[in-house]
């Protein structure tokens, strides 16, 4: 079984609770309608604060002509009109940008949410599920970059899609030429930052996919750290460290020397652009180009305005080159965070709030009839035709050699993946989408590799539920023996995967989880005695004896010490094949 079951079989709501998930259920589509036009909003108010830079402009120049002319009668009313203007450019810019935050903060939210309740609900049993590293990392550092995607440059790409608009609509009234000079040079920056872009983006992918099997790499070497020095491989690894960090190097700078070139590209063409308008407009005013302004000669105040439009014509072209590479991360991020949506094999009912089934549980009894299961891309069924029947109170061993798929049919059995064929009932329940969730509640799970959070044991055993007490802690310390460690480590933490406990001791501790769930009609444990001395394992047997008393007991184990303290013996072969001993 996987490292990263728990060892109960019970779900924690305090960060999901019902009625948030039925309030999400509710107003998917409704949401969905309403979040492209929401997401458009702070683009459209600093789209209009950049806008006002037109009347702005056009008071400057017109105040710059009146004072040449020496007519300073209402001057001041035309510079109170630009401070103004200003005032107001800067509060609406300041009002889009917040904005534009919080709603890309929002949908950061959202995409983290979807990729977690997705990976939340693939079964243990599906051998494509991430990495646990590679998840982390895309989920807590690269998903980051959908922020500055989202709040930067879709805001930018709206304002360089209608402010140049409006630029041009002012200026071709005034002069042809200072138009059509922006005209050709505007469009050239856009088909070359593209081009740049399909590059960027293409290695801003690799970029990511560097940084998630690096972080991958390193979690896994450092949970099998001390493996790693028991066979003198130190070396090794850090080569493998070194030239994977390498690679990551080269990758980050291939992306910083695209995003260097787009700003380049721009910067040329806006230059040229602005140098050509400028050059035009002097030899305007002196004569040597007489044409270009519809039969007119421009005035100082026509021309000062052409020239303050000028340079605010490619500034949200400047904008968006500033954050294209943004693009490339925030695109790559997304496609990242939906790889993690996409739902491989599911835990049976595999929402967090379940759907409420007229079906009830009844007597902690298991049938199993005709059930075949096959990993994805097996070519042969690990599980073909197999039958099992519990009676209820029953302890039965599952015997046989690894990989003959005894753990299997104790996931099975507690909903973690969907039966291909045949049928599981527990009690008179039949085991579906509706009623596993159910189920579930009632059963106790002591995995194979429980995981073990930084926390003290009491949290560990609890699980932050908060229908537990100390009462009930205390009881569940008392069956599994693990009293004595709990008053040993105190309020002391724990290290992340168990660190400060041995082997037998993390046993323990899977067994308390299991044991504070008294309700529970039914334990599933998977070699709760694997690799464990023979004093300790003969503890851990008689805990799990104890507190399996009038309850339905199933434990997957090659110890024939503890499956002949069983009632049954069931040993299972090939390709599911069974035998009772």
């Amino acid at each position: 079984m996987s490292s990263a079951q728990s060892s109960v079989i019970t779900i924690p709501r305090d960060g999901l609770a019902a009625e948030d998930i039925a309030e999400r259920n509710a107003s998917t589509v409704s949401l969905a309608d309403r979040r492209t036009g929401n997401d458009n909003i702070p683009s459209l108010v600093q789209a209009l604060a950049s806008l006002l830079w037109l009347p702005q402009a056009a008071l400057l120049a017109t105040s710059a002509e009146m004072m040449v002319a020496g007519d300073l009668a209402n001057i001041e009313w035309i510079i109170a009109g630009v401070i103004a203007v200003g005032i107001l450019r800067a509060l609406l810019d300041a009002f889009g940008t917040r904005l534009a935050f919080r709603n890309a903060r929002r949908r950061l939210s959202e995409k983290r949410r979807e990729a977690i309740l997705a990976l939340a609900r693939r079964s243990p049993l599906d051998m494509d599920k991430p990495a646990s590293g590679l998840a982390a990392s895309v989920i807590a550092e690269q998903a980051e970059a959908v922020l500055p995607y989202l709040a930067r440059y879709r805001p930018a790409r709206m304002k360089a899609t209608i402010v140049p608009v409006g630029i041009l609509i002012c200026i071709f009234p005034l002069s042809w030429v200072a138009g059509l000079v922006l005209l050709i040079s505007a469009p050239l920056i856009p088909v070359f930052m593209a081009l740049i872009g399909w590059r960027a983006k293409a290695a801003s992918e690799k970029h990511l996919a560097e940084m998630g099997g690096l972080n991958a790499f390193l979690l896994d070497r450092l949970r099998g750290l001390a493996t790693i020095r028991s066979l003198g491989a130190v070396d090794h690894v850090a080569q493998r460290l070194r030239a994977n960090a390498n690679e990551l190097r080269i990758r980050t700078m291939a992306v910083l020397r695209i995003a260097f070139l787009s700003s380049a590209v721009l910067e040329l063409f806006a230059a040229l652009g602005v140098a050509m308008v400028a050059v035009y407009v002097g030899f305007h005013f002196l004569g040597q180009l007489e044409f270009g302004a519809w039969g007119y000669r421009l005035s100082l105040g026509e021309g000062l305005f052409i020239l303050l439009l000028a340079p605010a014509f490619f500034e949200p072209l400047r904008e968006l080159s500033a954050v294209w590479h943004d693009r490339a991360a925030g695109e790559a991020a997304i496609e990242a965070l939906d790889q993690l949506s996409i739902t491989g094999i599911e835990m049976s009912g595999g929402e967090m709030e379940p759907h409420r089934s007229d079906q009830s549980v009844g007597a902690a009894s298991v049938e199993i009839k005709d059930l075949t299961f096959s990993h994805a891309g097996s070519q042969l069924p690990l599980l073909d035709g197999f039958n099992l029947e519990v009676q209820a109170g029953e302890r039965v061993a599952l015997l046989g050699a690894s990989g003959s798929g005894k753990s299997t049919i104790l996931a099975l059995i507690a909903g973690l993946a969907p039966c291909q064929s045949g049928s599981i009932r527990i009690g008179q329940s039949l085991l579906d989408e509706n009623s596993s969730e159910l189920i579930r509640k009632r059963l106790a799970w002591i995995g194979q590799k429980p995981h073990i959070f930084s926390g003290t044991v009491s949290d560990n055993i609890c699980l932050r539920r908060a229908d537990m007490d100390d009462e009930d802690i205390n009881a569940a310390l008392q069956t599994s023996r693990l009293h004595n460690v709990s008053n040993a480590k105190g309020h002391n933490y724990l290290g992340e995967g168990g660190a400060g406990l041995s082997g037998g001791e993390v046993r323990r501790l899977a067994l308390a989880r299991a044991a504070i769930k008294s309700d529970a009609d039914i334990i599933l444990a998977d070699e709760p005695t694997a690799h464990l001395d023979m004093v300790t394992a003969n503890e851990i047997s008689d805990s799990l004896l104890a507190m399996s008393a009038g309850k339905t007991l199933i434990v997957a184990t090659h110890d024939p010490i503890l499956a002949r303290r069983m009632d049954r013996i069931i040993v299972v072969g090939g390709a599911g094949s069974e035998g009772e001993i």
